[in-house]
């Protein structure tokens, strides 16, 4: 059965991650992506290792389920050809700086001309607006000045680099599918398509919903290790004896009870202090936590907790989290198709529906790949674009 986005044309001149992790979402959901691509434009995740013959295994992931198009944007012909295209489809999502897409004839205001119902989302590091609007930005800057890095961290050692892009993918990708989702239900209710603009920093501001409710509430500035969700309290991640960790997340009264059994010490389960106050009161049952789950291995400890309901878990590895038996009866593992009739193994789409299932059809395609079937599509001779190669349309 089609996916729950079947009909839908999505143009992408997105590149690097927070764009092409949106459309592959909604490609796995069924859209139909066509990812315009300029040759002469350097593609992080087409350029960035680990290779699988000879092709980055992080392009053949994001770019599933995607069509892609060579096109360089600053030729003459370019925007013509998009405008053309444009007719046919319902969503533009572009990441270039503010401005760029104006400079190149390509703006909302302009592809709206030839597609009244258009949907455009403009996906940044800042926004359209601000005195930041045109700064240069990653991931890490933009937890920065969301205020993410103040409260993430240990008071010894000060804030940590993540080792996922939260702001990129869980502020931006997540967001553009969120905003362009609203937007195509506003649509059909309406007929109207609409302009949307996505600040990965102002999504990662938005993160901050408890950490500021609580600021807002009393004046208290959160930092590092101050809070019960950020290492204040006992919820916190514990070494073992082999240099492993486990996760404790006990936090109500049934499940701190239970953990304290399954560390043999249920005498602290009713230490002073206990509750959901962060602070120096949590201390002592910290320091015997850390010395007895230090006396243990990882192995031993997961023996221990798992017949326990308490919210202890291992902190697994990347070759663990995949052999874990939650994850193989989730299907969060699959192979998918190469056009060799091999396949590569990628993590499965997170969505499930009763009757729409997310499809994970084939790998990434090369730069260009589909650039003739689309053009013949849109209506173009083989001899026409036969004349936009050699004017070099395509880079």
């Amino acid at each position: 059965m089609p996916g729950p986005l079947d009909g839908i044309k999505i143009l992408d001149f997105s590149a690097l991650l927070p764009g092409p992790f949106a459309t592959m979402m909604l490609g796995d959901l069924g859209a139909e992506i066509l990812k315009v691509e300029g040759p002469g434009r350097p593609d992080l995740m087409r350029l960035m290792p680990p290779y699988e013959d000879g092709v980055s295994a992080g392009h053949l992931t994001i770019n599933r389920n995607k069509k892609s198009i060579a096109l360089d944007l600053k030729h003459p012909e370019a925007a013509g050809i998009v405008k053309k295209l444009i007719k046919t489809y319902d969503i533009v999502l572009e990441q270039f700086r503010p401005g760029v897409m104006k400079r190149l004839g390509l703006d909302y205001e302009t592809l709206k001309k030839e597609n009244e119902q258009l949907i455009y989302c403009s996906l940044t590091g800042y926004g359209q607006s601000g005195p930041y609007a045109l700064r240069a930005g990653h991931d890490v800057n933009y937890l920065a000045l969301a205020g993410v890095h103040a409260v993430s961290g240990r008071k010894e050692s000060g804030p940590l680099p993540y080792g996922l892009q939260i702001a990129d993918v869980g502020a931006g990708s997540y967001n553009s599918v969120v905003s362009i989702l609203a937007a195509v239900i506003h649509r059909n209710k309406t007929g109207q398509g609409q302009y949307i603009d996505v600040s990965m920093t102002d999504g990662a501001i938005g993160w901050m919903t408890f950490a500021a409710s609580g600021y807002f509430a009393s004046g208290k500035e959160p930092g590092l290790e101050t809070e019960f969700l950020n290492g204040g309290s006992f919820y916190d991640i514990y070494r073992t004896k082999d240099g492993r960790y486990m996760s404790v997340g006990s936090i109500e009264p049934q499940f701190f009870a239970v953990l304290c059994k399954g560390i043999g010490r249920e005498d602290l389960a009713a230490q002073p202090g206990a509750g959901m106050e962060p602070g120096e009161a949590w201390t002592p049952f910290k320091k015997a936590a850390s010395e007895i789950f230090a006396a243990k291995t990882l192995a031993e400890w997961v023996d221990i907790f798992k017949d326990l309901d308490a919210c202890v878990e291992p902190v697994l590895n990347l070759s663990e989290m995949v052999d874990h038996p939650q994850i193989k009866a989730r299907n969060m593992v699959v192979e998918v198709k190469k056009p060799d009739g091999t396949t590569q193994r990628q993590l499965n789409s997170p969505f499930r529906f009763s009757e729409t299932m997310p499809e994970l059809k084939e790998v990434g395609p090369e730069l260009g790949e589909q650039t003739d079937e689309v053009l013949k599509s849109a209506g173009y001779t083989s001899e026409e674009i036969q004349t936009l190669r050699d004017d070099g349309v395509f880079g």
